[in-house]
């Protein structure tokens, strides 16, 4: 009898025209790159497009690897192993949830997410892997020397906790974050 394998997914996500804002671009690259990864990861990028998220999941997947420049004030380079939380949408109404899923300058994972869980069943886990930028919204190709050191670390942190999947799961988390 054979086991079903897990699957997970590694989004990375940012703007390559906004220098750190490109930490998990280029962080999935990457991944993508990388020989040691399991054949049952997916790695993608999404730029700043939530909906090619939203598709990929709805493949369905155990869990979730979110990869993102994450501004939280901490030191530049600074790397962050966090759990979402989804906002709860229920006390919106048709209109409200309209408006929130429309306004596409703000695109972000959350917002995916929040939409995959109204069209179906988001993964039973997610996680977020983001580096605190040194510059954001800066019109700049190319990430700062921190956040490229950072790039690099965190290549190591996610096979490091796809080593151990499922055992371990995917690790305990720093936080609970509802910020994201």
């Amino acid at each position: 009898m054979q086991k079903t394998r897990p699957k997970i997914l590694i989004g990375g996500v940012g703007n390559v025209l906004l220098g750190d804002d490109g930490f998990g671009v280029e962080l999935a690259n990457r991944l993508m790159s990388h020989d040691g990864l399991p054949e049952w990861v997916k790695v993608i990028e999404t730029g700043i497009g939530g909906m090619s998220l939203v598709q990929e999941l709805m493949y369905g997947y155990e869990a979730l690897i979110i990869l993102d420049a994450y501004a939280r004030g901490g030191k530049p380079g600074q790397l962050y192993f966090l759990e979402p939380v989804l906002p709860d949408l229920s006390a919106l109404s048709a209109q409200e949830i309209r408006d929130y899923f429309a306004d596409t300058h703000y695109a972000t994972p959350i917002r995916a997410l929040s939409l995959l869980a109204h069209v179906a069943e988001p993964p039973e886990t997610i996680r977020i892997i983001g580096c605190e930028p040194e510059e954001l919204d800066d019109m700049k190709i190319g990430l700062s020397p921190v956040v490229s050191v950072a790039v690099d670390k965190a290549v190591t942190m996610v096979t490091d906790l796809l080593k151990h999947y499922p055992a371990r799961g995917l690790g305990m988390v720093e936080e609970k974050d509802k910020t994201f």
